[in-house]
């Protein structure tokens, strides 16, 4: 049997392939997934910008709450009570409150395995969706610039435990009232968020690694095994932490700004 140098050897007795001049066989709504990631990534970034630069409305003084998307509060524009960490930064309006935190939060999620997929498929269509072709003619993977920092994703990872923390040491704070000890629906509201936080980075496929990768016999390192057990659970669900953090993140943010600026009253269940 001979084959010509465009069709490729069959065996014996099979049927040439179709002729299929479509893009794709698929008829789903494929091209749905995509959009909806476009649409919602596109919905919290305006509204997360808006708000980072709206520098007001940020800190309950009464209660001690402050977003997340202004912590650590660093420049001098902080108002009184804010700045737990001090203010090291001049109160430029290009200048958010959080400089310090935001950066690598943003370094973070943009390097997530999960966001690479998420805006890979829905921004630059490489692919949008299996068995579609790719939006562009070459690919090189993560080999050349800017791609190639996607490898900085591993030391994002302890930038983003440490601001995790602080976010915590936060939600602590929150914890009075003007005649001490208090506890009312903002607590729900930050406390739920640094949960989610915690699960979402505690989820990522670096941490997973770091505490089981490079094991060659898991026997002989039984905490390890155990932690990497749980941390597996996680990752199975980083797709939806991913989700979640970023609704919790805004509810947050809008919840502290609502009393902030008076539009409603905490309900408060002690102090």
């Amino acid at each position: 049997m001979t084959t010509t140098a465009t069709e490729p050897a069959r065996p014996p007795g099979a049927r040439p392939r179709a002729a299929i001049t479509a893009k794709t066989l698929r008829t789903d709504r494929w091209w749905l997934p995509p959009l909806l990631t476009v649409v919602g990534l596109t919905a919290w970034v305006g509204y997360a910008t808006f708000r980072v630069f709206m520098h007001d409305y940020y800190w309950v003084d009464d209660y001690q709450y402050l977003t997340p998307f202004y912590s650590p509060c660093i420049t001098d524009r902080c108002v009184e009570g804010a700045a737990h960490f001090g203010t090291y930064l001049p109160g430029w309006q290009i200048v958010p409150e959080a400089a310090f935190s935001l950066p690598f939060l943003l370094l973070f999620r943009l390097t997530c395995y999960y966001y690479r997929k998420a805006y890979y498929r829905s921004f630059w269509l490489s692919p949008p969706a299996c068995a579609v072709p790719d939006g562009h003619a070459s690919y090189s993977g993560e080999t050349r610039f800017p791609l190639v920092f996607q490898n900085a994703h591993r030391y994002a990872f302890y930038a983003a435990g440490i601001i995790s923390v602080i976010n915590t040491y936060d939600a602590i704070l929150a914890m009075q009232s003007p005649s001490g000890f208090g506890f009312g629906l903002g607590n729900v509201v930050l406390w739920g968020n640094v949960i989610m936080l915690w699960a979402y980075t505690l989820s990522c496929h670096s941490c997973r690694h770091i505490i089981g990768g490079r094991l060659k016999t898991f026997s002989k390192h039984p905490v390890r095994y155990h932690l990497w057990g749980y941390v597996s659970w996680l990752n199975v669900r980083h797709m939806q932490l991913a989700w979640i953090t970023l609704a919790t993140l805004a509810v947050t943010d809008f919840y502290v700004m609502a009393v902030a600026a008076g539009w409603i009253s905490d309900l408060r269940f002690v102090g």
